[in-house]
């Protein structure tokens, strides 16, 4: 990909240009907006690679509200900048649609380090096994089209909710370190982001388990990571 098009969400102008500072010296293109209702119009009209977009800004309309907007019509990856990192913020920005979170106050190397992880995650989309379909007991993964069921209910997952699935789903019945999760789907970079893989698993469970607070779908390891719980016969 030749000089990515960053689209910088932030009322906070002194950010805003340390932010471009860094990513134009290091190859890459960038837009900025501190208005929601501005962002989004510029994710329509200038298709940017990335999104990096704090949760307060300028008007009525925060980040969470332009993450939902958003994914009414983009897939673009988008990085949700916030001072908070509690895990009911991070589950409340998976909701919108945040691909990722970076925590204020960031060095120049965890924020090139972060968006050049997402943006390599979302060029490397899963590529389908030789397996058209998984079944896991009412779970269906259609690997081809990228869909979810669960019984006669179709599920939407964000590309990175895929993925965690992905990859519970490629080995099912068995237990995945935490480490191994967060390396296959985010990179190893965030092999020792526990925190952040929790957040996610109690996302996924929330949109496919029928009681999320007595997972029988995705099995806890405690301590140790997370199985995809399948029927033998389908395993």
């Amino acid at each position: 990909m030749s000089n990515p098009q960053i689209l910088v969400i932030d009322d906070e102008p002194k950010l805003v240009h340390l932010v471009q500072e860094v990513l134009t010296a290091t190859g890459f293109s960038v837009l900025s907006t501190g208005s929601g209702k501005h962002a989004v119009e510029l994710v329509a009209v200038e298709q940017p690679d990335l999104v990096l977009l704090d949760i307060v800004l300028a008007d009525e309309t925060d980040g969470y509200e332009v993450a939902r907007r958003v994914r009414e019509f983009s897939d673009v990856p988008i990085v949700m900048l916030t001072a908070k990192a509690r895990e009911d913020d991070l589950l409340r920005g998976f909701e919108a649609g945040a691909d990722d979170y970076l925590t204020k106050p960031f060095s120049s190397k965890e924020l090139l380090a972060r968006v050049r992880a997402v943006l390599k995650r979302a060029r490397n989309a899963t590529v389908a096994s030789p397996e058209a379909e998984i079944i896991c007991g009412e779970l269906r993964v259609n690997l081809a089209r990228r869909r979810v069921r669960v019984g006669e209910r179709e599920v939407h997952l964000t590309r990175t909710e895929y993925n965690l699935l992905y990859e519970l789903a490629q080995h099912r019945n068995q237990v995945l370190l935490h480490e191994q999760l967060l390396t296959a789907v985010w990179g190893s970079e965030y092999r020792d982001d526990l925190d952040y893989l929790r957040a996610y698993i109690r996302h996924l469970r929330q949109k496919l388990e029928p009681d999320p607070a007595n997972p029988k779908m995705i099995v806890t390891s405690r301590g140790v990571g997370y199985t995809l719980a399948c029927p033998e016969d389908q395993a």
